[in-house]
């Protein structure tokens, strides 16, 4: 339990490391956070400071979640107990960078929305899920432009197709995708609610689909 526990530990702090917050601190610059959305995440720094900004971001914030699963279990292995393998380590590590990212301790407990991280621990935990995530996302964003929503659908889709495809021997895969999906709905709320109230900005350059004047 001490060996998960740290594991753990490592994770979420590792997950704090927040991509946009950490090269506004190196570049300068206005912090993401007090500009458009209001969100420290990669569709804001795209929209606040630019591709390249953003770019930076989205390779920090994925790169973080893949370290977690791929490298700390490995560094303090864990599968030391019953009822403690290495699959449950990983996925806590996973969920721990996830949180990490979304209240990281560095920053005052205000961060991103965590799928950019999800997707990183994802490509470590199970990279053929990638697929019907990124098939699904872009499905989404191409119809309606809207960002999040995409996010939202994508990430409950994921635990649908391990069902779907079984989840004996992946249980602790399934579990993991579940309160992922709902942690992600969750921190995507104000995007639901600015959809309802017609509100919601849309990535225009993403739609098939656009009403021209």
């Amino acid at each position: 339990m001490l060996e998960l526990g740290l594991n753990t530990l490592l994770a979420y702090l590792l997950g704090s490391l927040n991509g946009s917050l950490v090269l506004g601190k190196v570049l300068g610059g206005p912090d993401v956070r007090s500009v458009g959305s209001g969100n420290a995440g990669g569709t804001n720094a795209l929209r606040a400071r630019g591709k390249a900004f953003a770019l930076g971001v989205m390779i920090i914030d994925v790169g973080k979640g893949w370290l977690a699963v791929a490298l700390l279990p490995g560094l303090m292995p864990a599968g030391v107990g019953p009822g403690i393998g290495a699959q449950w380590v990983a996925v806590a590590c996973a969920g721990a960078a996830v949180v990490g990212h979304c209240y990281p301790v560095w920053f005052g407990f205000a961060g991103g929305k965590g799928a950019a991280t999800a997707i990183g621990a994802l490509a470590a935990l199970a990279p053929g899920l990638l697929v019907a995530g990124l098939g699904s996302w872009l499905l989404v964003a191409v119809f309606t432009g809207f960002v999040g929503l995409s996010t939202m659908i994508a990430f409950c889709l994921l635990p649908l197709v391990v069902l779907v495809n079984g989840v004996a021997g992946r249980i602790e895969l399934f579990a993991f995708l579940v309160l992922l999906a709902a942690f992600i709905v969750y921190t995507h709320r104000g995007n639901i609610t600015r959809m309802l109230r017609h509100q919601e900005n849309r990535m225009t350059g993403l739609m098939v689909f656009r009403r021209t004047r």
